[in-house]
This record gives structure tokens, C-alpha cells and sequence, in this order.
């Protein structure tokens, strides 16, 4: 196998596209990889999202991790990858600049996730199948047990896998037929005035969606205004919730939160720093009945666990690049299955719709089965870029089929938003 990186950037902050209250001016970005093999038409794609600046740090750590991939064979990949990941994220000194959090973490998470992509196109399906196809054993072995052991067990795991596999096939049959249920974020980005707000909520409604998230965090004021405001275009059987983006400090975001007079929000998501787990917990227990979603900025397996432990969150977003790719994506939705808390993965910005509809629909199959807590989110911007863009039909993800793990870019996108030199920034 060979390497080669990408920095590739889509103008996205001039339009307010991606805009919350601490990210203003977001331009939506891929540190974007391709592990060629000795086949010229099997390659492996794969990308971490970024917003911007920093992208070209992350697609240098990208190319120096994936030396650790450079003689790896096709033949028997899939059997391999747990070890695989394991050795990317436990490297000595790669490590040491995480350890198992940020850059480096995120680069181990693209390699192992464009390895997956190879397997797909070896085996000809798409990623949710290929995983839902493994052996509850292969499965197992995929997860990376040190420092989450007391929360599952490698025999917990196990027997969860296993207890799901007589109902793959009805399962599968399901998720075919109907899909899974999205929720949208693309009219409540907080740089968007009322009329764009409304316009692009009706157009949501219209187009089948009953759950609807809002950004806020910028005033109070104006959080009651748009949130009011959204009610009264939608009506009240649209499920609402908001998105503080972590702007908030603990005490701060109870009393805001409070301050929106609506205990109607399904969920606020992300209230204070992803860090802050005893935070999250508190800010849970003051503001029932409103509940806590969280997950996109959660470094690893090991915060999940804490999440769990404490009862920190009520719904748990994964995101398909944030962490060590599908390897430890797995070990988080094996985990919260445990704990009985729903997966919502987190979406948007550059190919994760593409990538992270896959774990969801291994988890509706092979995990926790189709239920009415799971929601995935949908942001309608860039699909246009991707070989296989992602498939949202009335108000539903619709399974795809063809073979790969989601993220591939077309080759003229990459050409035209590479930064600097791509014409959309000359």
C-alpha cells in the first residue's frame, strides 16, 4: 500500500453554512487520504473533518501515521484490523502526543477507516453490511477492551452480539424497506436570519422531517425569539432541540437553559466543554425534563465510559472522525447498548452523513435493533462531492448499497477545493 494526503476546503463560513456560537465562520474541511494497494482500481478512501485552519496539521499527521500501514496485504485485511488499530493508536511515540485524543488519534481513526474501505470494495458491499455480517467473535475483536473493562467486559460484549444475531436478517429487511429516521440541522444555524430560518424549516417539514435541531448560545433574547419563532412555522408535532456547541459554563448554561421557558426541547446538546463529564452531569440533573445529548468532541472510548458511568447524557452522538475510526466506534455502541442509552450519531460538515450512516445502520442491525430513540442527523451541504452521496427520502436515511465505506470524494472536487491551489480559492 501507498499513501497520499489532501488539505481539502469548501468556503462554507461566507454563507453562515456550519455557524454556531463558538464556531462563527466555519469552512467546512477534509484531511483527506487515499491507501492505493497494487491493484490500480482498489483504493482505500477515507478523511477527518476539520473546519479550516489546522486541516493541512491533520493531513500531516495523517500521512506520517499511515507509514505504519505501508506493506499491509489485501488478502485476509478483515481479520486483522483489530490488531491493526490497536498497534495505530497505541504506537509509544505517536501516542504520546494524545494520548488517544486529537490530531494523532483522529489520523489512526482515517487510516483504519480507509482500510475498511478496502474491505468493502473486496468483499463488494457496502460498510453497515460488512460489519453486520461479522461474527459476534470478529466483532469482539475489533474493540479495544484496555481502560474500558469495568464498563464492558470483552464476555458482555460478546453476548450482546450474540443475543442480536438471530434477528440480522429481519432486522436487515427493515432497514432496507424503511431506513432510519434523520433529524436536520440546516435551518437553524445560528448565522442564518429569520427568513432563511423559516424558509429552510418549512422546506424540512415539506420534505418529511419531524425533528428539527436549532443553534444557540449567542443571547438569550435571541434564542426565546428563534425558538418561538420556529415553533410557530412549524407546529407543535415537530420535535425541537438546540445545540449549544459548548459555549457555556456549568452554572451559565443551567440558568440559560432554564432561561428558555421551553421544556419542550427534546434535547441541548453539547451545553458545556466536551470535557467536562461531572459538568454534563449536573447540568442533566437541573434541567429535567430537557435532556443531554453529547458525543461529537468525546475523544475516546474512555470518556464514553465516564459519560455511562455517571449518567451524564441521555443520548450519545458518535461522530465518524473524531475518534479511532470504526474499530472504536463499535466499542462506544457496544458500550452505550450496555448502559441502555440511544445512539444519535452526529453529522453534517464534510462526508460524515456518508460515513456515519453506516455505524448507525450496523447498530440497527446488529446491536440494539430499530427503535424510536435513534435519530441521525442530516445536513444538506457538499453531498454533491462524494462518489456515493447520501440518500435522504422523506425524512429517513435510505440504506445504501454501494460497496465502500462512504467517504470517497469525486476527483475533480479534490482537484478544484485542494487548498490552496484549487480554483475555488485562487
Amino acid at each position: 500500500m501507498s499513501a497520499e494526503t489532501f488539505d481539502v476546503r469548501y468556503p462554507t463560513g461566507a454563507h453562515g453554512h456550519g455557524s454556531d456560537a463558538m464556531n462563527k465562520d466555519p469552512d467546512y474541511s477534509a484531511a483527506y487520504l487515499v491507501l492505493t494497494t497494487d491493484n490500480p482500481e482498489l483504493a482505500g478512501h477515507s478523511l477527518v473533518f476539520t473546519i479550516g485552519r489546522g486541516n493541512d496539521l491533520q493531513c500531516a499527521s495523517v500521512e506520517a501515521l499511515a507509514q505504519m500501514v505501508i506493506g499491509e496485504t489485501v488478502e485476509g485485511l478483515v481479520d486483522r484490523l483489530g490488531d491493526i488499530g490497536r498497534n495505530l493508536v497505541r504506537d509509544s511515540q505517536i501516542r504520546w502526543l494524545g494520548p488517544e485524543k486529537g490530531i494523532p488519534h483522529m489520523a489512526a481513526g482515517c487510516i483504519i477507516n480507509a482500510l475498511w474501505d478496502i474491505v468493502c470494495k473486496v468483499e463488494g458491499k457496502p460498510l453497515w453490511q460488512v460489519l453486520s455480517g461479522l461474527s459476534p467473535e470478529q466483532l469482539v475483536d475489533l474493540i479495544d477492551f484496555r481502560h474500558i473493562s469495568d464498563a464492558l467486559s470483552p464476555e458482555e460484549a460478546l453476548a450482546l452480539f450474540q443475543k442480536a444475531q438471530p434477528l440480522r436478517q429481519e432486522r436487515e429487511a427493515q432497514l432496507l424497506s424503511d431506513g432510519l429516521p434523520a433529524y436536520t440541522t440546516t435551518p437553524g444555524w445560528l448565522g442564518y436570519n429569520d427568513e432563511t430560518m423559516v424558509r429552510l424549516a418549512r422546506e424540512a417539514v415539506a420534505d418529511g422531517f419531524r425533528f428539527i435541531k436549532l443553534k444557540v448560545g449567542g443571547s438569550l433574547e435571541n434564542d426565546r425569539h428563534r425558538i418561538k419563532l420556529m415553533r410557530e412555522t412549524v407546529g407543535p408535532d415537530i420535535t425541537l432541540a438546540v445545540d449549544a456547541n459548548q459555549v457555556w459554563d456549568v452554572p451559565e448554561a443551567i440558568a440559560w437553559i432554564k432561561g428558555l421557558e421551553d421544556d419542550l426541547i427534546h434535547w441541548v446538546e453539547e451545553p458545556t466543554s466536551p470535557d467536562d463529564i461531572v459538568g454534563h452531569k449536573a447540568i442533566q440533573d437541573a434541567i429535567a425534563p430537557i435532556r443531554v445529548a453529547t458525543g461529537e468532541h468525546v475523544h475516546n472510548r474512555i470518556m464514553v465510559k465516564q459519560f455511562l458511568q455517571l449518567g451524564a447524557i441521555s443520548f450519545l452522538q458518535i461522530d465518524a472522525t473524531r475518534v479511532a475510526g470504526v474499530n472504536e466506534n463499535i466499542a462506544m455502541i457496544a458500550m452505550a447498548a450496555k448502559f441502555g442509552v440511544p445512539v444519535c450519531p452526529h453529522a453534517g460538515g464534510v462526508g460524515l452523513c456518508e460515513m456515519v450512516q453506516h455505524l448507525a445502520m450496523f447498530d440497527a442491525v446488529a446491536v440494539t435493533g430499530h427503535h424510536s430513540s435513534r435519530v441521525v442527523e442530516f445536513v444538506d451541504h457538499l453531498h454533491e462531492h462524494f462518489v456515493h452521496p447520501t440518500v435522504v427520502d422523506k425524512g429517513r436515511y435510505r440504506a445504501p448499497l454501494s460497496a465502500g465505506a462512504g467517504a470517497e470524494m469525486k476527483p475533480q472536487s479534490i482537484k478544484d477545493y485542494s487548498y490552496p491551489s484549487g480554483k475555488a480559492w485562487k
